[in-house]
């Protein structure tokens, strides 16, 4: 079973998916997908796709994807209703974590710090 990871490479998606680099790139323009640069390498050529809900809709609409036998998980959209089971939980954490810029995610390494997880619970709202 293959599994997505929320930011991949041009190359790396056109790998799981088995198309050319030029048709990942192609559906990045015309279907505006959100990227960022890698840091290192010159003239724009390597750059993340961030996998979200819109590319993970375009790739499961794809006819040879869905006759494809290899099995692929793409994660559901969470809900926006209801309380998640804990099962359900941790993979919508570590996904927002990934999906976190390096300097979002050090700010919230420096509050978790300063106020430990009961200050960083009572934030939100769900502390006791």
């Amino acid at each position: 079973m293959k599994r997505l990871r929320s930011k991949m490479t041009t190359d790396e998606l056109a790998d799981c998916l088995g198309v050319a680099r030029q048709t990942v790139n192609r559906w990045i323009r015309q279907k505006g997908w959100k990227t960022e640069g890698v840091n290192g390498v010159k003239g724009g050529r390597a750059r993340l796709i961030h996998v979200d809900a819109r590319v993970k809709e375009h790739i499961i609409s794809l006819p040879a994807i869905r006759h494809r036998q290899a099995i692929y998980q793409v994660a559901e959209t969470p809900s926006l209703y209801g309380i998640p089971s804990s099962s359900t939980l941790l993979p919508q954490i570590i996904d927002s974590l990934e999906n976190m810029t390096q300097g979002e995610q050090e700010r919230l390494l420096i509050l978790l710090k300063r106020e430990g997880v009961k200050g960083f619970l009572s934030r939100l709202g769900i502390a006791e």
